[in-house]
């Protein structure tokens, strides 16, 4: 199984299951920005990499202070972390929710830092035939059942973001939430979604944001948190000490900067995430509508093809695709692709449909 250890882009396991060379793969598996690392990046590693026998700064004040600045929100009210990982275990941990609720499908990390914390499970369902947005009288039902909720937005594997009316829902309700924002940055409305400045002052929600997927550092491991500052303070005293090491830092604080590579960004996927859902479908494949910079699609039941089948098939042409089924609430049909450049996206819709063509042939014959 690709997914052995419970995410995509694991190249290390591609190349033990279908036997080439990791960099031979064309991976659509892990949702990265296929623009970047954007050009500072190459100038830190190359330029500053002497600097790694010092300490990083341990408040991380250089890369705070640049996200202050570009939220609008209190420096005592961000945490710089390891990752969005390291956020939404320390997070789960902090709260000590009895009883959480999570939207199914979702990210699994969820589910994993709310049980080692010592808490249960609500479910809140996501329907296909509602495009996988969250219904009101579902919301209601898990506002009653749980002291916590954690909800992807938008949502992983789905692209959905939570609409308007169920932000408004959960604030009026007071209920206390944590939202992962992982994926906003590829929204182009972002200002008009995030609730980042209202984390930044409320007891009531928290906001985890990941620098990895736009910025396209998932090696480096970068995130950060935004949270009223008593909140902030009792996370910090479990955080391990110079979690985010000097290279991170100093990468962090100057992609912050590229304002270009943020605008080429959202420009890309204006015209790349239609064409590629245009093209998905006219494989005869069932696309939801997704507001980041992935897709999640279905076989539909005539073509009696699984996603352990596609992704099988695909591995050995080189392509990676993230097997969806293993996301709770998603059947053995569904399949999540990264949007990547035009002529990558073209490979994978050819190595579709020569999959589509050769799973029908014998059945005609």
């Amino acid at each position: 199984m690709l997914e052995r250890y419970g995410h995509g882009g694991d190249l290390w396991t591609a190349e033990e299951t279908f036997g080439r060379p990791k960099e031979q793969f064309l991976d659509f598996s892990s949702n990265m920005n296929p623009l970047g690392p954007p050009p500072a990046v190459r100038h830190i590693l190359h330029d500053d990499w002497q600097d790694i026998v010092k300490y990083p700064d341990p408040a991380v004040r250089e890369l705070t202070k640049k996200l202050a600045q570009k939220y609008d929100v209190p420096f005592e009210s961000i945490l710089v972390g390891n990752g969005a990982a390291e956020l939404i275990d320390l997070a789960a941990r902090v709260l000590k929710s009895d009883r959480t609720g999570l939207a199914r499908p979702s990210f699994s990390e969820y589910e994993e830092a709310i049980l080692k914390s010592g808490g249960s499970l609500y479910n809140i369902p996501l329907y296909a035939n509602y495009g996988f947005e969250i219904q009101q009288q579902d919301l209601e039902a898990a506002c009653s059942a749980a002291d916590l909720l954690f909800l992807g937005h938008p949502n992983n594997p789905t692209g959905k973001l939570l609409p308007r009316h169920i932000l408004d829902m959960l604030i009026q309700y007071g209920q206390r939430v944590i939202l992962d924002e992982a994926f906003m940055d590829f929204v182009p409305q972002e200002k008009d979604y995030s609730l980042i400045q209202l984390a930044s002052a409320s007891q009531q929600v928290v906001v985890i944001r990941s620098m990895t997927k736009f910025f396209a550092i998932p090696g480096i491991r970068l995130g950060f948190m935004v949270a009223h500052p008593d909140f902030i303070k009792q996370i910090k005293t479990l955080q391990v000490q110079w979690s985010v090491n000097y290279l991170a830092q100093r990468i962090g604080a100057a992609v912050l900067d590229d304002e270009a590579f943020e605008q080429s960004s959202r420009d890309w996927l204006e015209a790349e995430k239609p064409w590629l859902t245009g093209q998905l479908r006219e494989l005869g494949l069932e696309v939801t509508p997704s507001d980041v910079n992935f897709l999640l699609f279905s076989f539909p039941d005539n073509m009696g093809i699984t996603v352990k089948q596609a992704q099988t098939h695909m591995g050995h042409q080189g392509i990676l695709i993230r097997d969806a089924s293993l996301f709770k609430g998603l059947n053995d049909r569904y399949c999540r692709v990264a949007i990547r450049l035009r002529a990558d996206n073209e490979r994978l819709v050819e190595g579709l449909r020569e999959m589509l063509q050769k799973n029908r042939g014998p059945k005609n014959e």
